[in-house]
């Protein structure tokens, strides 16, 4: 049987497309045993859907590319899209959007849509091919061969080894001669120098800072653990980031020179609206007693004024394994903005996170699976 679709990835970008094409025969490829587990996985297992507030400056990639496939299938309409099965959401802070009661919801919704699809689970594509004289791709995976007229390569990155990972997809665009900008973690906590060491010594201490990197601004929570510097202000903050400084203003709702009035007798550490611990850390690192502010002398107060500035370069980042997802992919500038098929070859497409396209931390990953994979459907129709 030759197929009208074959998708590579079980995941979000590839159940929504095949939702989206009910009347079309679609084989539906994946290694693992279960489909949709990066979005079971995701959010705690309440999956993090979309965000109230997307634009492409919460992306990595080419802004217009990635504005124009936003504005074909917004958050709204995600929403509106979901509410037509009665998934339950909640908004939390900072506009995102989860599963009231789990992810399962959101991938059952999915394996209804999908009925019409021919799933090939535990099967690991090895290799994909175009018979030119049939005009049709053949996949081949440890199982079998199967062959479609049209290849959707849904396949993700390489973060999230423990599920099936793979670099199938950037493999599958080189051997059609794409370009594939390299993959690298990203949504990944950051270790840290040993001029930062101190900060090891806070793990599971959590709070609001401003981060300032690459000529991006973030606000958010920080949490520091035992390998550095984590949560979802740095997660946000590591898909810019490449080497060098970043700067954290650990007092972005302050205002420092009323924080530390010469008239003030109090600790430095009881007067600072930050948890104690980081203070006594933070004035160590820096060399400062923690003394009544009445007390402190000229160099003292300059020293404490990094405090809305504090400049550090990370060592690198936690890795792959620990990586919500993999920033880099393949090249945008060879897919075609309306339909996401190949400029190169044609039947061929692409998709979600194997492209060079990476949201920060909040429900952006899964709104960029989901408009992609509907951009793509309006073309096929």
């Amino acid at each position: 049987m030759i197929y009208d679709i074959a998708i590579i990835g079980a995941g979000a970008s590839g159940l929504m497309s095949a939702s989206q094409l009910p009347t079309k025969s679609i084989a539906i490829i994946d290694s693992n045993s279960k489909i949709g587990l990066k979005i079971l996985a995701s959010g705690g297992g309440k999956c993090n859907v979309t965000n109230k507030n997307v634009t492409s400056d919460n992306y990595l990639g080419d802004k217009n590319f990635v504005q124009k496939t936003l504005d074909g299938f917004t958050s709204n309409q995600l929403l509106e899209f979901l509410d037509k099965f009665q998934l339950k959401l909640e908004e939390r802070k900072y506009g995102q959007y989860f599963c009231k009661k789990s992810a399962k919801d959101v991938v059952s919704i999915f394996e209804k849509l999908t009925s019409h699809c021919h799933f090939f689970m535990n099967s690991k594509v090895s290799k994909v091919s175009k018979v030119e004289f049939k005009n049709h791709f053949t996949i081949k995976t440890q199982n079998k061969t199967i062959e479609a007229k049209k290849l959707i390569v849904a396949s993700g990155g390489i973060s999230y080894t423990s599920i099936g990972a793979s670099p199938i997809g950037y493999e599958i665009a080189k051997s059609f001669g794409h370009s594939v900008v390299t993959p690298a973690p990203a949504l990944v906590g950051l270790t840290v120098q040993k001029d930062q060491f101190w900060m090891k010594n806070l793990s599971g201490i959590s709070f609001n800072v401003k981060l300032s990197i690459e000529n991006k601004t973030l606000e958010s929570d920080l949490l520091f653990t035992h390998k550095g510097i984590s949560g979802p202000v740095v997660m946000s903050g590591s898909l810019y980031w490449k080497k060098g400084k970043m700067a954290l203003d650990f007092l972005p709702s302050s205002d420092l020179s009323k924080l530390l009035d010469k008239k003030s007798k109090k600790q430095i550490s009881s007067q600072l609206p930050l948890p104690k611990r980081f203070v006594l850390e933070f004035l160590q690192s820096i060399h400062v007693e923690d003394k009544q502010i009445n007390k402190l002398k000229l160099d003292e107060l300059e020293k404490l004024q990094v405090l809305k500035n504090y400049e550090f370069a990370p060592a690198g980042n936690f890795g792959f394994s620990k990586a919500e997802v993999t920033k880099g992919g393949v090249c945008t500038d060879e897919i075609d903005n309306l339909t996401f098929e190949s400029k190169l070859q044609k039947n061929l497409f692409f998709i979600g996170e194997v492209l060079d396209v990476t949201g920060e931390l909040g429900g952006y990953n899964f709104q960029w699976a989901f408009a992609s994979a509907v951009a793509l459907t309006k073309g096929i129709k």
